[in-house]
C-alpha cells in the first residue's frame, strides 16, 4: 500500500509542477490544486492511518496508540482542505481579473505587445 500511495503522490506532484510551468492561468490553477491534493495525501499518510481504529477516545478502551489512530493528521488535512479551497478561489479571481485586464490567458501576458495610449511614449 505504501508503494501505491507514494506513487500516487509522486504522479500528482509531477502533474502539478508540469501544469504550473505552463503559460496559461487555468493550467496554473489546476497545477496548484493538484499540488495541494498531493500535500494533503502526504500529510494524511504520514500519520499512519489504521483501518478500524477510531481517532477519538472511547469509554472502556485503554488510551494507548495500539487502540487508536492519530487524529492530528486528520485535523491538519481538514484545515488544509479549507485553506486550499479559499486560495483556489482567490487564484481564480486573480486569473479572471488578469484575463480581463490583459485580454490574454497567458500568465505573463506576453503573447501581444503592450500598446501605448495616444500621445504616450511606447517605451
Amino acid at each position: 500500500m505504501e508503494l501505491a500511495l507514494s506513487s500516487a503522490i509522486g504522479v500528482m506532484v509531477a502533474a502539478g509542477v508540469y501544469l504550473l510551468l505552463r503559460a496559461r492561468s487555468f493550467d496554473m490553477v489546476l497545477g496548484l490544486t493538484l499540488l495541494s491534493y498531493a500535500t494533503n495525501l502526504l500529510i494524511f499518510t504520514g500519520g499512519r492511518p489504521v483501518v478500524g481504529k477510531p481517532p477519538v477516545l472511547a469509554d472502556g478502551v485503554a488510551a494507548t496508540l495500539a487502540n487508536y489512530s492519530d487524529p492530528l493528521p486528520q485535523a491538519l488535512v481538514l484545515t488544509a482542505i479549507v485553506i486550499a479551497f479559499a486560495m483556489t478561489a482567490v487564484t481564480i479571481v486573480l486569473a479572471i481579473r488578469s484575463r480581463a485586464d490583459n485580454d490574454s490567458d497567458h500568465v505573463d501576458a506576453g503573447d501581444r505587445p503592450l500598446q501605448a495610449a495616444p500621445g504616450e511614449d511606447p517605451r
